[in-house]
């Protein structure tokens, strides 16, 4: 069997229609997968595609390849494997169609046997497009990888080996796997299966063997019972896993297709009085809620930078994901394996009621089944994902066919995959949109007409009444019992209440408000039955621009607009990390609340604006940095916060004490001071019963340089080299606000695949070469052409330049489907 990357060699351009006459803009340019078609596209205030996708225009796009077919072929089965197209792609031979899969998310399948023609070049085209159908950036086009599969047409097909563990004990595990085989041809074949299980050093510890006999046109399914001694158990603190290799060979013995599977040992239970276990232990989820794109990168996905995402989330504290709202890649759930990070994984934020103007929802009641199971198929194996959430603040939820359709659903996913938790993001304010008026919540409901966004953001703690009233607990009743764990958005007044209602229901914080986490995080620990808190959201995210920006009212020409950022704005601004991987003061603060941190953390709130009122939304924190060179005059007035699980702060700078300030008097966890700027070193000292716990400091820069640190100096030829861009000076301080314009050169083998920074409002590109960087910092990621290495250059007027080097080796091993 062949099965091989598909990446090179395309172009792609606007899609014609068959009397659309061509243009020199509509010229197909070369491009490599995967590719965002629309990243590059240039932004204006009056895209039809507003503050959802941060002003990027939609289109239709028309992806092409041409490829040698040889006649050795004939005998074989040939297809493309996608992992994603954005969106409603058609894939065509010849001109001829082979499939169409409207959901943007979903992994298919094109099986080109009856259109090539063998022993010539052969033409695929692949339409995609994206129009108005989302409420963030979704990206456009063949933005996840491609595989070619030349295979027997005797052959195990795309995620046909499952894996479960359905018995554990200490000393031993059983692990139970069933292969689906596939006969393509036209006579009836009988096969042997084996099975090689590895452990987690790579060694044999189990292995079996099974002939199976397929009728032609026809799968059959093999299965086996291995016992595993003295098991590895997978968990979020410790993510150990199995592999096992099969082969299918023929009645001679020989290897005809094989597949290879990476799977984990590990018990899932739940229940209201001791809430998630995993292995017997009680786990509380630190989640975050994360979007698809890759910042920089726009949508498209690499394996890199979803293992880059993993590793920086699972370091400042979180150890759960939400893919909000759509199926996580393959990329990320593998990173998820490997680092032990728990997922709930979701299909979909609409059922048959649209949010936007050209959403999935029309055809929701025709294909829902073929997402569940396209979902399913992909997760089976990854001992990451522990629920799966059927939707995401469904319009119609609240309403019998609502309530039809969630037991629907539920009752799908279960019976594809039982092995895990049913779970949905509920929010019953949006589920009761047109009778919010009826919850007798007082002033802000009048507010439901808007944007749902904007409603919350003006509710205030209306909301929280609304989702405690009668008619949510009522309206939401069924389609809440149909689930193994309820998700509530923004409704943690209903965490006490339902204890009462429901004492049996399990309760999850599908998605919260990052500036509410230290009572969030109370409520957590306090209930059994509530299991976790995802916030929104941990990794910032292009689209649903400015939602959670800072804005002075003072300034000229502003005007309130609710949560929707005006244009330039680009990036959300609510994440716990920046989308250049840079972790903002919100992190710190929630890793102290979660009990991870011990030392303080150092805030300060730029001076230039002390003193100005300022507006926010719920999903805002504030706009400080973890700095103390300010261009400021020496004496300005500052206010400085100190982030600690303390009973008092005690702040000095230099040798002098500033003043000592009890932690929790206006905010927990927080210490406010407001002082004078003056350079130095700025030292926070927290102390509990007297006693020193931790202290932290922060020292003005001295003369300022430009430095370029590639996070791995070798990388591999199919993966991606991150550079971080500073301002420092020699002790690497960076400052908080002395930003300037920086182009960076890429010379030998590679390319410079995206440059950019946390800004949320802005016009520059991320295909720069410059970029304007953003509290002294960016990040330029580098693309391998080839083996070899690569020099990346940052230049910058008046500073001498900064160089770093990158070491690319060959491509790494093929990953299993």
């Amino acid at each position: 069997m062949i099965r091989a990357p598909f990446l090179d060699g395309w172009t792609v351009g606007p899609k014609l229609g068959a009397f659309e006459a061509p243009t020199p803009e509509s010229a197909p340019k070369p491009v490599r997968l995967p590719h965002d078609a629309v990243r590059d596209l240039a932004r204006s205030a009056d895209s039809d595609q507003g503050v959802h996708t941060g002003y990027v225009p939609g289109g239709v796009f028309e992806y092409a390849k041409t490829f040698d077919v040889p006649e050795e072929w004939r005998d074989k089965t040939v297809r493309l494997e996608f992992e994603g197209v954005y969106r409603d792609a058609v894939v065509f031979v010849g001109g001829d169609a082979v499939v169409h899969e409207p959901n943007g998310y979903n992994a298919f399948e094109a099986v080109l046997d009856p259109y090539l023609r063998y022993g010539e070049p052969n033409r695929i085209t692949v339409e995609a497009r994206a129009h108005r159908d989302s409420r963030w950036y979704s990206g456009a086009g063949i933005y996840r990888p491609v595989h070619l599969v030349v295979a027997d047409p005797v052959h195990i097909p795309l995620d046909g080996t499952r894996v479960t563990t359905p018995d554990i004990d200490a000393d031993r595990a059983v692990v139970r796997v069933a292969t689906t085989v596939r006969n393509g041809s036209r006579h009836t074949r009988t096969l042997r299966l084996d099975w090689v299980v590895e452990g987690p050093d790579g060694s044999e510890v189990a292995a079996g063997t099974s002939p199976v006999t397929v009728l032609p046109g026809s799968d059959a399914v093999a299965r086996l019972r291995l016992a595993v001694g003295d098991p590895a158990l997978w968990s979020d603190a410790t993510p150990s896993l199995y592999r096992v290799q099969t082969t299918l060979a023929d009645d001679g013995g020989h290897a005809i297709d094989t597949d290879a599977v990476a799977f984990g040992i590990r018990r899932l239970q739940v229940d209201a009085r001791r809430g998630l276990r995993i292995n017997g232990e009680t786990v509380k989820l630190r989640g975050a809620c994360v979007h698809h794109d890759s910042g920089p990168l726009g949508a498209a996905t690499f394996a890199d930078a979803e293992d880059r995402r993993v590793r920086l989330l699972k370091a400042a504290g979180f150890n759960a994901l939400r893919s909000a709202h759509n199926p996580m890649s393959r990329a990320m759930l593998d990173a998820c394996d490997r680092h032990g990070m728990l997922v709930m994984d979701e299909l979909t934020d609409t059922w048959t009621r649209s949010k936007v103007a050209f959403d999935a929802a029309p055809g929701f009641a025709a294909r829902w089944r073929h997402d569940v199971e396209a979902m399913v198929a992909k997760d089976f194996n990854h001992p990451s994902v522990i629920m799966y959430s059927i939707g995401n603040e469904i319009l119609e939820l609240a309403t019998p066919a609502g309530s039809a359709w969630s037991r629907r659903l539920a009752e799908a996913v279960r019976e594809r995959d039982d092995t895990r938790f049913v779970t949905n993001g509920i929010n019953g304010i949006i589920a009761n949109l047109d009778r919010m008026r009826e919850a007798d919540t007082g002033e802000g409901a009048d507010a439901a007409g808007s944007d749902p966004n904007t409603m919350m953001a003006a509710m205030g703690d209306v909301m929280a009444r609304a989702n405690a009233s009668e008619l949510v607990t009522t309206s939401t009743e069924e389609s809440a019992a149909v689930l193994d764990i309820v998700g509530f958005n923004y409704a943690e007044s209903r965490y006490e209440l339902d204890r009462e209602l429901f004492p049996d229901r399990v309760i999850v914080g599908s998605e919260t408000f990052p500036s509410r986490i230290e009572k969030l995080w109370a409520l957590v620990e306090s209930l059994s039955h509530v299991i976790g808190d995802f916030t929104w959201t941990g990794w910032d995210y292009l689209g649903e621009a400015g939602i959670g920006r800072v804005d002075h009212p003072d300034e000229e020409g502003y005007q309130p607009t609710g949560t929707a950022g005006p244009y330039p704005h680009l990036l959300a601004g609510c994440g716990d990390i920046d989308i250049t991987g840079h972790r903002r003061p919100v992190s710190y603060y929630r890793e102290i609340v979660f009990g991870l941190r011990t030392e303080p953390y150092l805030a300060v709130h730029p001076p230039q604006h002390h003193g100005r009122p300022t507006a926010t939304t719920p999903w805002s924190w504030d706009d400080s940095v973890s700095s103390w060179t300010w261009d400021a005059e020496p004496g300005a007035p500052v206010t400085v916060d100190v982030y600690a699980a303390a009973e008092e702060v005690e702040l000095r700078l230099d040798d002098r004490v500033i003043g000592v300030a009890a932690v929790g008097a206006e905010k927990e966890f927080r210490a406010r001071f407001e002082t004078r700027y003056h350079p130095g070193e700025l030292v926070a000292v927290a102390r509990s019963g007297g006693r020193e716990i931790g202290r932290t400091a922060l020292r003005t820069a001295g003369r300022l340089g430009l430095t370029a640190i590639a996070e791995e100096p070798e990388i591999a030829e199919d993966g991606l080299g991150f550079v971080g861009i500073a301002l420092t000076d020699a002790d690497g301080i960076v400052p908080g606000d002395a930003d300037r314009l920086v182009t960076v050169t890429v010379e030998g083998d590679a390319e410079l695949a995206g440059l950019g920074t946390g800004r949320i409002r802005t016009e520059e590109s991320f295909a720069g070469p410059a970029v304007t960087t953003f509290g002294g910092r960016a990040l330029a990621i580098v693309r391998p052409t080839g083996p070899g290495a690569a020099t990346v250059t940052i230049a910058s007027d008046g500073l001498a330049t900064a160089v770093t080097r990158l070491s690319i080796a060959g491509a790494r091993a093929p990953e299993a489907p």
